[in-house]
């Protein structure tokens, strides 16, 4: 039972569009360029948003960097399968484990960046991060015990998300009231992009309960409890 084997979910709200703009980019790339050095660039583009966000502290139109480095991972954390794909030179092992395994470092580098940057307190940022990671884990579980990859929960995926990212920064670097404004909430101040970013991490956990509980129902008829057989009397 492998990934290789595996139904890839992907019903997220931007998936016919994204998968036709995709499969161009893929047919226009240089023969140089391949799935790894995609990979890389996804990593590299995870960096330059960390480093966007970093210096926002110091003037907030980096976060415009920030913006870049987010395209920059879309563009080679998406399209490194998509170019395996159009050219038939898949590696189902192989590029799991290198697109999955670098998938938590780029998360981490990015939610690192963002609680250095002024928009979210570190801790709200890591809340995210942890969020994420769970229902990453949960995903790979499921990809060994139901054949099944699921890329989107809610209509959501990946690419999702970084559009929400990349909204966040935007307003928060044109709408001054806004980026200004600010509560106490059990005797923490946070301010107005702080209780969105807990609202993620919170979606983010629904959505994994939701996901949980239909799963759970699901591999227990499948994997019924078997009654003991009684024992043998001498």
């Amino acid at each position: 039972m492998g990934h290789e084997k595996s139904d890839r979910i992907q019903t997220s709200l931007l998936n016919s569009v994204e998968k036709k703009i995709l499969v161009w980019l893929a047919q226009r790339q240089p023969s140089w360029v391949t799935s790894d050095i995609l990979t890389y660039l996804g990593v590299f583009g995870a960096f330059v948003c960390a480093v966007g966000f970093a210096l926002a502290s110091v003037n907030v139109y980096y976060l415009w960097l920030s913006s870049f480095g987010l395209l920059i991972n879309w563009y080679g954390d998406s399209l490194d399968g998509t170019l395996a794909r159009v050219r038939q030179t898949q590696r189902p092992k192989y590029g799991f484990f290198i697109d999955h395994s670098l998938d938590a470092i780029t998360i981490c580098i990015m939610c690192i960046g963002a609680g250095l940057s002024p928009i979210f307190r570190f801790d709200v940022a890591l809340l995210v991060l942890v969020a994420y990671l769970v229902i990453s884990i949960y995903t790979y579980i499921c990809t060994i015990l139901k054949d099944e990859f699921r890329l989107t929960y809610a209509g959501m995926g990946p690419t999702e998300f970084r559009l929400v990212i990349i909204l966040l920064n935007t307003v928060y670097m044109y709408i001054r009231p806004l980026r200004e404004w600010s509560c106490t909430v059990a005797g923490q101040g946070l301010g107005l992009f702080d209780i969105v970013g807990i609202a993620i991490a919170l979606f983010i956990a629904f959505m994994w309960i939701s996901q949980w509980l239909k799963d759970r129902k699901y591999l227990s008829k499948r994997d019924p409890l078997k009654k003991a057989e009684p024992k043998e009397q001498k």
